[in-house]
C-alpha cells in the first residue's frame, strides 16, 4: 500500500443530526445507527429516518443489529433505507444473507475466537473485529491485543474496541486494516460526538494513510 492508500472511517452510534453533518463534512466513509437493544446509542425508527436524511451522498449509512427479529431488521431497511447492515450477535450466514443488503459481521476478539470465526460469513462485505467477548455488546472502549489478528486469512476487516485519536494512527500504521470503526473514542458522553475527537480521528487516520507500506 501506498501514499494513495485509503483507509476507510465508520463513525458509529450516531444519534445527533449535528454530528452526522460533521462527519460528512470531515469526509468519512461510512454512518453508524444503532438498533440493538442492548446499546445506550439505540435509535428509534423515526429518529434513524431523519437522521439518515443528513448524510450526504456517496457515504455508506450502516444499521448495527444484535439478535433482533427479522421482521425488525426489515422494517429498518423499507423505512431507514440502509446501504450496509451490520450484525453483531448470533446471527448466522442465512439470517445475514436474507434480506440482500450488503453487511459487514462482527467477531468477537475479546475471548477465545473460535477457530473458524474469520472463515465463516464469507459473503460479507468484511468483518468488524470488535474487543468484546463472544456474547458481549460491543461498544466497551477497550482494545484486544492487535497481534491475534491473522493477516493471512484474505479477508476485508474493519478494527473496532478502544480506538481514539491518540492511538488511530498506531492502529492504522501497526495492523493496516481495511478500515477503522469507531464510536466511544470520539464521543463526550454516550451518542454525543465531539468535534474536535472527531476532527483529530480523521487527520490521524489519513496521517496513517500517507506513510509509504
Amino acid at each position: 500500500m501506498n501514499a494513495s492508500a485509503h483507509t476507510r472511517i465508520k463513525f458509529c452510534g450516531m444519534t445527533r443530526a449535528d454530528d452526522i453533518a460533521l462527519a460528512c463534512e470531515l469526509g468519512v466513509d461510512a454512518i453508524g445507527l444503532v438498533f440493538a437493544q442492548r446499546s445506550s446509542r439505540r435509535l428509534d425508527i423515526e429518529h434513524a429516518r431523519a437522521l439518515r436524511d443528513v448524510v450526504a451522498d456517496g457515504i455508506d449509512v450502516v444499521a448495527l443489529f444484535m439478535d433482533n427479529e427479522a421482521a425488525y431488521v426489515q422494517r429498518v431497511i423499507d423505512e431507514v433505507r440502509p446501504t450496509l447492515l451490520q450484525f453483531h450477535g448470533s446471527e448466522d450466514e442465512a439470517f445475514s444473507e436474507a434480506f440482500g443488503v450488503p453487511y459487514l459481521k462482527a467477531v468477537a476478539m475479546g475471548g477465545d475466537v473460535a477457530s473458524d470465526a474469520l472463515s465463516r460469513h464469507a459473503r460479507a462485505v468484511a468483518l468488524l473485529l470488535d474487543s468484546h467477548a463472544a456474547g458481549g455488546a460491543g461498544g466497551t472502549g477497550h482494545r484486544f491485543d492487535w497481534s491475534r489478528i491473522p493477516h493471512d486469512s484474505g479477508r476485508a476487516f474493519l478494527l473496532a474496541g478502544g480506538l481514539h485519536p491518540d492511538n488511530v494512527f498506531e492502529a492504522v500504521n501497526t495492523v493496516h486494516p481495511w478500515g477503522v470503526d469507531v464510536s466511544s473514542g470520539i464521543e463526550s458522553a454516550p451518542g454525543e460526538k465531539d468535534a474536535a475527537r472527531m476532527r483529530r480521528f480523521v487527520e490521524e487516520v489519513r496521517r496513517a494513510d500517507s506513510l509509504p507500506r
